[in-house]
């Protein structure tokens, strides 16, 4: 791992300082500093900001496979209620760099690493790689408990709780035309009978 200062982490592995031959292998253990994931417009921070991240490395006559595994714990808002919550985000991603591949050759998807960079693809982002990994592992909902009421519509109140005094009668105006056309139906109803 390079630092830009000292031993402060830049996120960035140069493979070429592991000398892999071919069949080789190799493991890096990399501290991560995590941004603040933002999903929905809320922020979802780490806990702690810096990770341990682990990244191997394996060399074949093919190219290079590339593993990173990592566990981060993000904690936010609940989408429902707004109460604090926490998540932990369990990271295992691969990816693959082909062998012969320079730097101004034209950017392949199945061929190419897009977390690798340098004039011979060598120095890995491991810091945007755990990033959008972590994005990508992150549930759809980020709720304070699976069984989560949320808050009423009307007034506010944390349903999870107890309950408020708002009437529960009140009809979304985008149904009101449905249900209408109900009422005409069943007064054609009573009349065919």
């Amino acid at each position: 791992m390079s630092g830009a200062r000292g031993d402060e982490p830049t996120g960035v592995i140069d493979l070429r300082r592991l000398d892999l031959a071919p069949g080789a292998g190799a493991r890096v253990d990399a501290p991560i500093a995590l941004p603040d994931m933002v999903m929905g417009g809320q922020v979802y921070a780490p806990e702690p900001r810096e990770v341990p991240a682990r990244v191997d490395v394996a060399s074949s006559g093919s190219g290079l496979g590339l593993r990173l595994r990592l566990v981060a714990t993000l904690t936010g808002p609940c989408q429902r209620c707004l109460a604090s919550s926490s998540v932990d985000v369990q990271v295992d991603a691969r990816d693959f760099q082909a062998s012969g591949r320079a730097g101004d050759d034209a950017p392949d998807d199945d061929l190419d690493c897009e977390y690798l960079s340098g004039p011979l693809r060598m120095e890995l982002d491991v810091a945007s790689w755990a990033r959008d990994a972590v994005a990508e592992a992150m549930p759809m909902s980020m709720l304070c408990t699976e069984g989560c009421a949320g808050l009423c519509p009307r007034c506010g109140t944390n349903l999870n709780e107890g309950s408020c005094d708002c009437a529960d009668d009140a009809t979304d105006p985008r149904w009101a035309a449905l249900g209408e056309l109900r009422e005409r139906l069943a007064e054609g109803e009573d009349d065919d009978a």
